[in-house]
């Protein structure tokens, strides 16, 4: 401190007032009374440790400004952990998504595949039942045929036996036939 106050009395030796001749140490001398109210100032400020004061309170604003950084610098970490965390579940819910419509569209394709399958055994059975109602009615038409002409023969025989056949030997087939009856009846 000392050598603070020498240099700013050299400083002060040092003013232009001094090198015009006037009396510079004069209480009428503006720039003296001035120059010793800087130096009485200065002098209160470190009597009452104000420069001491004020560095305590840089210190604590620094130490302050340092927590906040610090605590920034957490918060910023924890955001890009967050953010990354959501990266992830984004990634993980895509990549579900992605499977999900994969998984969609193979049941779907199988599906179709099904579906086709079940049309081709449909188109099977009814071509088949078309088949069996078409044999069925063949058979029916041919039998139906057959009936026809069993009783046309049968009355064309009929006739034929009836225009051949006399009252004496129908009696006599007439007999034979109860004959043969009882014979076998008894």
């Amino acid at each position: 401190m000392r050598t603070f106050l020498m240099s700013l009395g050299l400083v002060g030796a040092a003013s232009p007032a001094f090198a015009a001749g006037e009396v510079f140490f004069s209480l009428a001398n503006t720039d003296f009374v001035v120059l010793i109210a800087f130096f009485v100032f200065i002098g209160v400020l470190f009597y009452f440790k104000v420069p001491t004061l004020i560095g305590g309170m840089l210190d604590k604003r620094a130490a302050g400004i340092r927590s906040e950084l610090d605590e920034a610098r957490q918060l910023r970490e924890d955001a890009q952990a967050l953010l990354a965390s959501y990266e992830r579940k984004q990634k993980e819910v895509q990549e579900q998504a992605d499977r999900i419509v994969s998984n969609a569209r193979d049941e779907a394709n199988r599906a179709a595949e099904q579906a086709k399958s079940d049309i081709r055994a449909s188109v099977q059975r009814r071509l088949a039942a078309a088949e069996d109602q078409l044999a069925s009615a063949e058979a029916s038409a041919v039998k139906a045929v057959r009936d026809r002409a069993i009783m046309v023969a049968t009355e064309t025989a009929r006739d034929v036996v009836a225009g051949q056949m006399t009252a004496a030997t129908g009696s006599k087939l007439i007999d034979e036939a109860i004959a043969t009856v009882e014979a076998k009846l008894h």
